[in-house]
């Protein structure tokens, strides 16, 4: 027996939403690997920190990426093939991540002003490590940091150190630079609505997902429930 125009667009829905799960479990799993092994940032692994934040991101954007990729191909395979044991199992992983991402979230909120602070200790330490030793690995961190917050350095746009790596601007505006770890701990603090609205929405996503697998999976069920039976007869 068929499935019917429901379970047709659900099923559909959770091949096309595995697909593009797929993606973002590979593009995040390449990016950390790069993070990790590439020989521009394999230094950044020896910065003696107090707190690792840039190692354990890395670890995790490995791992998260991994662990996305396991989830979509349960999910294409159970999909695709009508498969009730991988659909549980990808049920199961799905909720999870839903679970993770609502608790991340939440967390991101509450306590916006520690990451932020953390994050500004990171860019503190990569700054002295980068002045001390002029490690070409740190000016790549710093000049990410510089153009992506359009800052420069830890006192502003005064900061004559580390003035190679700050965004290029006009002449004026170059004396306008702000220091780098408060607008990092403004942006945390200011932003922390928006980052926890993408996280909750990420998981809304993902228990839609989850609606439409169930309903696959009971669709799927009750297939084979009212699939005929055939007994042979031995004949004497």
């Amino acid at each position: 027996m068929a499935l019917d125009g429901c379970g047709q667009l659900c099923k559909c829905i959770l091949i096309l939403f595995n697909i593009i799960f797929a993606l973002v479990g590979l593009a995040m799993l390449g990016l950390g690997l790069w993070l990790r092994f590439s020989s521009e940032t394999r230094g950044f692994f020896n910065i003696d920190l107090n707190t690792q934040q840039f190692v354990i991101g890395v670890s995790v954007l490995i791992a998260l990426g991994a662990v996305i990729l396991l989830v979509a191909a349960f999910g294409d395979y159970g999909a695709c093939n009508e498969n009730r044991t991988a659909l549980g199992v990808f049920s199961c992983l799905l909720g999870i991540l839903a679970g993770v991402q609502i608790g991340v979230g939440v967390i991101a909120y509450v306590r916006s002003d520690e990451v932020g602070k953390q994050l500004a200790e990171f860019y503190t330490t990569v700054y002295a490590q980068y002045v001390a030793k002029g490690d070409p690995g740190m000016a790549v961190t710093l000049s990410i940091f510089h153009n992506g917050l359009h800052c420069c350095g830890i006192i502003g746009a005064l900061d004559f150190l580390v003035k190679k790596t700050c965004p290029k601007t006009g002449f004026i505006e170059t004396f306008t630079l702000p220091a780098c770890p408060t607008v990092i701990v403004d942006i945390f603090v200011s932003k922390a609505p928006l980052v926890m609205g993408l996280f909750l929405g990420t998981a809304t996503m993902l228990i839609t997902a989850l609606v439409c697998c169930s309903i696959l999976m009971k669709q799927i069920k009750m297939n084979q429930l009212s699939a005929p039976v055939y007994y042979s007869q031995s004949v004497n």
